[in-house]
Order: structure tokens, then C-alpha cells, then sequence
């Protein structure tokens, strides 16, 4: 396959899996898998951290008149009955610190674990099981009528703490789907799910491009004495076949996120659910079965 029109192809797969619950990491990991690319080689090592990192950019863009908002009435709140420490703002960070100190300290699980299949294929599977349970046990509004949180400016402290412990678990299972566990963490802790789903896509944002970043700086910069996994482009073809990839992921994202978004509000999120149980499923099988590992 021609390598402009192997790009295309995968900015499309990252753009469509970046911000639904079924993993981008697993299914880049799984394309990659059928069509050959080699994990080992430098540049599409690169590619894919990169291409990543244009899905996520699409986030400050849909959100920036939220982004605003939040900015502008900080630290009162839209309702003025917030603080400094329970704006927010104030809990993605909180949400994100929680998340990035034991990821750090499990980098190297987490490398080890990238390149499984069949940590990917179980991840899935089990992520969709735990999915379905969840949005049919709390995607419906209680007795009352009413989400302990309907929104996204009524979040707890516990809860940023909970989703942000919860995340840790989709760094370290790749597959697990950042977004599929900040979700339901949200719904299980009493959140709504369009309330689950926003503070998912505001905790997303430091917490995806700051692990796009280290991740793009680990791998073009080599240790003392070794030499770096990646490498940037080396002539024009390869940077165009980046900027496809990039570009596409982006514009793709950017859909995305609109649709999704809307679709929450209306529906709930077992759809995703049947779909990673049968993706896991085919995973566990060709893995089984010798095609990889």
C-alpha cells in the first residue's frame, strides 16, 4: 500500500477511535498488526504518537467557547458557589495529578503492554463488559428524577479523584480506552452521562497531550548510550505522508467529538459496548490462533 494512501487510512482510524470508548491505541495497534507495519521502525513509531496528538488538538478548538467560559468566571462558577479548590478547572487538574504520578511511576508496564495483543484483546473485551453493566445499571436517572450531577459545573472533588485513579487503569491495560473508564467512572459515582462525558473530554485534554508529548520526546531523544526509537521525517515524502496523517486525524476527530456529543444526550453507550466485546473477542482469537502476540 502506497504510503500517502496508508496514512490517509490511518488518521482515519485514529480520528474515529480517539474519543469513543473502544481505544484508539488498540485498534492503531491492530491496524498496524494487519497491514504490517513494523512496530520497531522508527518512523512509524513517530507517526503514530504524532497523529495522536493531532486527533487531541481538535479538543481546545470544539471547546473553546466552554474553555472560555470556565476561564472567565473562575473561581465563582456560573452559580457563584465555587471555590478555588472545587472550580472546574480546578478538578481536571486535580483529576489529571491523580492519573499522571502512578502512570509515570508504571512506564514501563505500560511499553511492555503496548505491544500485546493480548493485554489489547482482553482489555477490550472486558472494558465492554464492564461498559454495558454500567450504563445499564446508572444511565437512567434515579427515582427522582435527577443525576446527583447533571452537569459538569456540579462535579465533587471525590468524584475528579475517582475518575482520575479510574484512568490509571486505561494507561496501563492499552485497549482499556481512556474514555471508556473516565465514562463510566463518572456514571458509577453518580454523574449523568452527558455530565460523564464532558468532564471525560476536559480530563482528555492535559492528560492526552502531555502523554503525547513525553511520549514524542522519549522516543525521538536517546538515552546516554543508546539510540532513540523514533525519528522525524527524513525527506519531503515522509512529511507528507505525517501531515496526511495529522491533518486527517484532526478533521476526523473534530467530527467526531461533535457526534458523539450529541448522540449521548439521546442514547446511551451499549452500542460501544457490543462492539468491543466483538473486536475483543476477534483480537483473543487471531492471537490464539498464532497469526501474532
Amino acid at each position: 500500500m502506497h504510503d500517502y494512501l496508508l496514512s490517509l487510512l490511518l488518521g482515519i482510524i485514529e480520528g474515529l477511535t480517539e474519543f469513543l470508548p473502544v481505544s484508539s491505541t488498540a485498534h492503531l495497534r491492530i491496524s498496524e498488526a494487519l497491514l504490517h507495519i513494523s512496530l520497531s521502525d522508527p518512523y512509524w513509531k513517530m507517526y503514530s504518537i504524532v497523529i495522536q496528538l493531532g486527533a487531541i488538538l481538535c479538543l481546545p478548538i470544539y471547546f473553546r467557547s466552554r474553555i472560555a467560559g470556565l476561564f472567565r468566571k473562575f473561581p465563582r462558577g456560573e452559580t457563584a458557589d465555587r471555590t478555588l479548590f472545587n472550580h472546574p478547572l480546578t478538578l481536571v487538574c486535580v483529576a489529571f495529578v491523580v492519573t499522571a504520578g502512578p502512570a509515570w511511576l508504571l512506564h514501563k508496564k505500560i511499553g511492555a503492554n503496548l505491544e500485546s495483543l493480548l493485554v489489547i484483546g482482553w482489555s477490550l473485551l472486558i472494558g465492554g463488559i464492564v461498559m454495558w453493566v454500567v450504563d445499564a445499571r446508572f444511565g437512567h436517572p434515579p427515582a427522582n428524577g435527577r443525576y446527583r450531577t447533571e452537569r459538569m459545573e456540579e462535579v465533587s472533588l471525590a468524584q475528579a479523584i475517582w475518575i482520575g485513579f479510574c484512568q490509571i487503569f486505561s494507561a496501563v491495560f492499552p485497549g482499556t480506552s481512556r474514555s471508556m473508564s473516565t465514562i463510566a467512572a463518572g456514571q458509577v459515582s453518580g454523574m449523568s452521562r452527558s455530565a460523564a462525558l464532558e468532564f471525560s473530554f476536559f480530563l482528555s485534554m492535559p492528560t492526552m497531550i502531555a502523554a503525547t508529548c513525553y511520549d514524542l520526546l522519549k522516543t525521538l531523544r536517546a538515552h546516554t548510550g543508546e539510540t532513540a526509537l523514533g525519528r522525524m521525517p527524513a525527506n519531503s515524502h515522509e512529511w507528507i505522508t505525517l501531515g496526511i496523517g495529522f491533518v486527517v486525524s484532526f478533521i476526523i476527530a473534530l467530527g467526531v467529538v461533535a457526534w458523539f456529543m450529541n448522540w449521548v444526550r439521546h442514547r446511551g453507550f451499549v452500542p460501544f459496548a457490543i462492539y468491543r466485546i466483538i473486536v475483543g473477542g476477534a483480537v483473543l482469537a487471531w492471537v490464539m490462533l498464532g497469526h501474532t502476540k
